[in-house]
């Protein structure tokens, strides 16, 4: 197995390692858990008290809670409550042998992208994934939620098939790509450049989606990944959701189309719904013309 099954009576730990969550949504999360048969053990910094305003606790709390969750032998796999921003401030001073130790699955998305790109040049895999605060709480994400929970009681092998309801986009082209699936969160990925916590892009499928980016600031984006050469250094691109702005697709025709790799847009993965949960870090191969990618 590239993902072993999380068998019902498991025990998620629930960290808040970015922003806090609203008020009234940390109190629902023990129950939509074990809707689904598990149990949730709720790390302290959930429940803050918040700092500056948008940390969801201290940086020593919340940095305690990710060591404490991917420490305890009562904890199978470790879940974010939500993202917002955060995890930047945590990474210098994570311990990188204590999660080699504890290779436990890591889940969440937005903000939660610095851990995973980490966690990448550790060699462990993580799912991009919706998290309670910010999404599974939503009455709209049932299927969603269905699809993490789903995926997280079979586990992955190779050969499996991740295809999701995907229309044909105008930005798709070329056929097929094989790499590691990287990425997660387009602005806080291009934010790890330059730093020790930047997955390495040669040859991988480079994932990205984001909020609330208008086109100038994903051309931006782009043209940073550019210049450090992870354009180039991508076999391909898997394209998910641009919500809460003004359509970037000109933006991203523009930069990817020249560099005739293939690229997959349209995939329902990012801060929209629907939100398909992705494992990051393993190898796929992608096909562009059935929309979907497979498990090596």
């Amino acid at each position: 197995m590239l993902i072993a099954p999380l068998r019902p009576g498991a025990t998620l730990g629930v960290i808040a390692p970015a922003g806090p969550p609203k008020p009234g949504t940390l109190e629902q999360v023990p129950a939509l858990l074990a809707a689904q048969g598990y149990r949730a053990k709720i790390f302290p910094g959930c429940a803050g008290p918040v700092e500056l305003g948008f940390l969801a606790a201290s940086d020593e709390q919340r940095l305690a809670d990710l060591h404490a969750a991917f420490a305890d032998p009562e904890v199978d796999a470790v879940l974010c409550l939500r993202g917002g921003y955060g995890c930047a401030r945590l990474l210098d001073r994570i311990d990188a042998e204590l999660l080699l130790r504890h290779p436990k699955l890591l889940i969440g998305y937005s903000d939660i992208s610095s851990l995973h790109g980490l966690r990448d040049r550790l060699g462990l895999v993580g799912l991009h994934a919706p998290m309670p605060a910010s999404d599974l709480l939503h009455p709209d994400a049932a299927a969603d939620a269905e699809a993490l929970f789903g995926l997280l009681q079979r586990g992955l092998k190779p050969g499996d098939v991740i295809a999701p309801a995907c229309v044909p986009h105008p930005l798709s082209q070329g056929k097929t790509a094989s790499g590691r699936l990287i990425g997660g969160n387009l602005a806080v990925f291009t934010a790890l450049l330059g730093t020790p916590w930047a997955p390495k892009a040669m040859g991988s499928i480079l994932f990205f989606e984001d909020i609330a980016e208008e086109p100038y600031r994903v051309d931006r984006l782009l043209a940073q990944l550019r210049l450090a050469g992870v354009l180039d250094a991508a076999s391909g691109f898997l394209i998910g959701s641009f919500s809460e702005a003004e359509s970037p697709d000109a933006v991203l025709a523009d930069y990817l189309r020249p560099l005739a790799k293939p690229v997959l847009a349209g995939w329902p993965s990012g801060h929209g719904r629907p939100n398909q949960t992705l494992p990051l870090g393993l190898r796929v191969n992608m096909d562009v013309a059935q929309r979907r990618i497979t498990l090596a």
